[in-house]
């Protein structure tokens, strides 16, 4: 019989406790200490890594400057000689501490409390307290009494609609010097805002933030006063009563476009004159003109796009505890599927000085997916755009000559299987040189490549080899060398980790300015001659090395993480892992998650914590005390997550096992690496294995237990796209191609639910917009039609991720506790 579960929040009361105690576990797991210590995990494991961010900002063009921790509670200010690696004090820490005893601060040279903050384009730059602000010569050392906010930077006038990123940990300084209160308003990842509470006239405040964070000020009118974006390092923003209220996009009578849609047509106001003009007349409700139109440079033509909409197709989903009303509400969006009619784009080209149209013929770009990258010539006598057909099995740069309107296609891209043109697509179009770059994996592994821009003909490739470039991070046209991020690039490395080059526009070897095991993020310096590169690994602490850019050496180790508190205090790095795939011959890398309290005479279950999208590659490379399969590791799992085959960012044949295949989700290369690791480690129990996962990794979950129960025992499956005719359309077709054929039932969660063998749990928000929540609720109709015990949880109100709340999470664990071990959760 099966039972379904609507259940409410609670939320767990704990208390501090170290991560083990002397005596080892050798019973059951899910006791109440494991989960006492698994609920205390992430705050346990907080603040015990000594540098592991790295406060610093460039000096000039000459000096780093950065905050040094010594002991967790002592520090010192550090400056380095880009150029020789040379190290000494910033500024004399006992004569700073002395100035500051003097205006009444308590202060002592090895954790002096203050902020350094650059004063833009100087050699100098600012010690930073609340009421104190000193500068030093970044040369000399020396140190003034400067005024209270020197350095201090205006708010931006710019809206910003919503914060980015969560990046690491910082501060900004918010002084208000109006004669009104005024107040700081948080902008969240989705917009929405968020109050911090009013800083009165003549007070400043220091506001805990993160880089990327929005933060709006508003005066007591309600009105903005100016925006301001976290940055890296610590900033002083002065709000004065000079500020004006910002002009919000919308909110005002906006400057009207040259170029308009009136009754599906496109019209045109003439330039300097109170005039519109008609410009087309065959535009209908079903083949409507839009406002994305492309102006010539000498402005005689413009390219209007006429499209045929996209079909309505409305979900409907009930919030049936708004916390607004008692009465449930109907929600409805527009969502479409895989197989929907999409728009179809037609490029028109408008003669602005005869008048006439000419309706581009799509001979070349029949059945559009998209049309992007619209881009004239500068002598106004052609265009180029990018076709991106449905199905992703064609990309082609077409040319569009203005006089005749003829199309000729410059490249063609047409692999067997698909183009990842979501993330391994990159155009540059250079018209002075008459040539461009073009990103393709037609070598089997992701390249850039220059072309000649009027025949097409190949002129060389800016990078090769077997490994793959990730990101083109900066074009210099002037040097003809670009930066990029590169994956796979030194032999006996993981092939995950990104590295940081320079190749030459005409081909030749690559400079990489970066080298160590580990995964790298780079900083580049103003002058773009250095970086600070910042490399760690998940059993590696980071490490803070500044580089020179035109070959790669190593000027100076910053700062090395040192961890030995957190080491001690029993917490214990994820294990790196590395066993042959399905074809025995393919590296499949992962990480286990041990207990800290393993006792290796025990044996103990294995749960795999699943996410197989073939859009990235998903196991942690990088550094992190804290992770999420911590939690179920404490309880007395083995935890692991696997790249398997189909994810990304390996070779293109290891990309394309997804291809029209996402149920596949490297299960194969999964369950051999499980059982290679399982022949060294007698204390992983492969006979009780479990799974669990969101979104994609719902499906993969229940997946599990359709078609590999033999090896897996339990899921938990949340909001996972069950049936890929019933996600978004973008994400299903990239993998699952079009037009929509038998393998997508064949690999369908519903159509297979019948075969499902296993204990399984399902959770979802009753309001996703992100993942169709009737693809779980089919789910759910065909394992009752099936007779199919199951567990059910449907969250009201949430959305997509319903299972990282808390009262849900707790959930999964206690269902694992309770399916793997055999035992009541929390028993004593």
């Amino acid at each position: 019989m099966q039972t379904l579960r609507v259940l409410a929040f609670l939320t767990l009361s704990v208390m501090p406790m170290a991560f083990a105690s002397g005596e080892q576990a050798s019973r059951a797991g899910g006791s109440a200490e494991d989960y006492r210590r698994a609920a205390n995990f992430p705050d346990n494991a907080r603040g015990l890594v000594l540098n592991e961010s790295l406060t610093y900002f460039w000096l000039g063009d000459h000096g780093i400057v950065f905050r040094q921790q010594t002991t967790p509670d002592r520090w010192r200010f550090e400056l380095v000689d880009i150029e020789t690696g040379e190290r000494r004090p910033a500024f004399d820490h006992t004569h700073v501490a002395k100035l500051l005893r003097e205006r009444g601060h308590s202060a002592m040279p090895e954790s002096l409390p203050v902020v350094l903050v650059p004063e833009d384009g100087s050699d100098t730059f600012l010690v930073v307290l609340k009421d104190v602000t000193l500068r030093v010569d970044g040369h000399s050392g020396d140190v003034t009494t400067a005024d209270l906010d020197a350095g201090a930077l205006e708010p931006e006038q710019t809206e910003r609609r919503r914060s980015s990123g969560g990046g690491e940990g910082t501060e900004v300084t918010f002084v208000n010097d109006t004669k009104g209160v005024i107040n700081l308003i948080w902008l969240d990842w989705s917009g929405d805002p968020h109050s911090y509470g009013a800083i009165q006239p003549g007070d400043r405040r220091a506001q805990g933030t993160g880089s990327g964070h929005v933060w709006r000020v508003e005066n007591e009118a309600g009105e903005a006063l100016g925006f301001f974006e976290g940055l890296r390092i610590p900033r002083i923003v002065r709000i004065s009563d000079a500020t004006r209220p910002a002009e919000i996009e919308n909110d005002g009578a906006a400057e009207p476009s040259r170029f308009f849609v009136r009754d599906f047509d496109l019209w045109e106001r003439l330039p300097g004159q109170d005039q519109e003009r008609r410009l087309t007349s065959d535009g209908v409700e079903a083949d409507r003109y839009t406002t994305r139109n492309h102006l010539s440079p000498d402005g005689r033509y413009v390219v209007a796009i006429r499209v045929k909409p996209e079909q309505e197709h409305v979900i409907t989903m009930v919030d049936s505890a708004p916390g607004n009303q008692l009465q449930p509400k109907l929600v409805t969006r527009q969502y479409l599927k895989p197989g929907d009619d999409i728009e179809q784009p037609r490029p028109v080209l408008i003669d602005l000085e005869s008048g006439s149209t000419t309706l581009i013929d799509n001979a070349l770009f029949p059945i559009p997916w998209s049309l992007t990258r619209f881009e004239w010539d500068d002598d106004s006598s052609g265009f180029w755009f990018v076709y991106n057909e449905r199905g992703h099995r064609v990309l082609r740069l077409i040319r569009v000559d203005a006089d005749s309107g003829d199309t000729r296609a410059v490249l063609n891209e047409e692999p067997e299987t698909f183009v990842d043109y979501a993330f391994k697509t990159y155009l540059e179009i250079m018209p002075e040189t008459r040539e461009f770059l073009w990103m393709s994996e037609r070598s089997g592994w992701n390249h850039l490549y220059r072309f000649d821009l009027d025949s097409g003909t190949l002129l060389n490739p800016v990078t090769e080899g077997d490994w793959v470039v990730r990101q083109i991070v900066s074009l210099d046209p002037e040097s003809r060398t670009a930066q990029f991020r590169g994956m796979g690039v030194y032999e006996g490395q993981n092939p995950y980790y990104e590295h940081f080059g320079v190749a030459s526009l005409d081909g030749g070897p690559v400079t990489w300015f970066t080298e160590s095991d580990g995964n790298h993020v780079v900083d580049m310096s103003p002058s773009g001659d250095h970086v600070v590169a910042i490399w760690s690994r998940v059993d590696h602490p980071p490490v803070h090395e500044l580089r020179r850019v035109d070959n790669g050496a190593l000027v100076a180790e910053l700062t090395r993480a040192d961890w030995s508190a957190l080491l001690d205090a029993g917490w214990k790095p994820p294990e790196r892992f590395v066993a042959k795939g399905r074809d025995n011959e393919t590296d499949i890398h992962g990480i286990i998650f041990h207990p800290t309290r393993l006792d290796p005479g025990q044996r103990y279950p294995v749960i795999e914590n699943i996410y197989a999208g073939p859009h990235g590659h998903h196991v942690p490379k990088s550094f992190a005390a804290v992770h999420s399969s911590r939690n179920l590791s404490e309880l007395g799992f083995i935890v692991v997550q696997i790249d398997g085959m189909g994810t990304n960012w390996r070779h293109k044949a290891f990309h394309d096992v997804a291809w029209k295949n996402i149920g596949d989700a490297g299960f194969p290369d999964r369950i051999a690496w499980m059982k290679s690791a399982a022949t060294t480690r007698p204390w992983m129990d492969l006979d009780r294995v479990g799974i669990y996962g969101g979104s994609a990794g719902g499906q993969n979950a229940m997946r599990a237990l359709i078609a590999h129960n033999d090896f897996y025992d339990t899921a938990f499956a949340d909001c996972g796209c069950h049936d890929n005719r019933m996600d978004k359309i973008w994400w299903n077709e990239a993998w699952m191609s079009w037009p929509i054929g038998p393998h997508y039932a064949e690999q369908s969660n519903v159509e297979q639910a019948h075969r499902m063998e296993g204990d399984l749990m399902l959770s979802v928000g009753e309001l996703d917009t992100n993942v169709d929540p009737a693809s779980t609720m089919q789910v759910v109709d065909a394992l009752i039609r099936a007779d199919k015990d199951f567990d059910l949880i449907v969250v009201p109100g949430a959305g997509h991720g319903a299972g990282g709340l808390p009262y849900v999470r707790r959930r999964m664990a206690d269902f694992f506790v309770e399916s793997l071990w055999g035992v009541e959760p929390r028993w004593e």
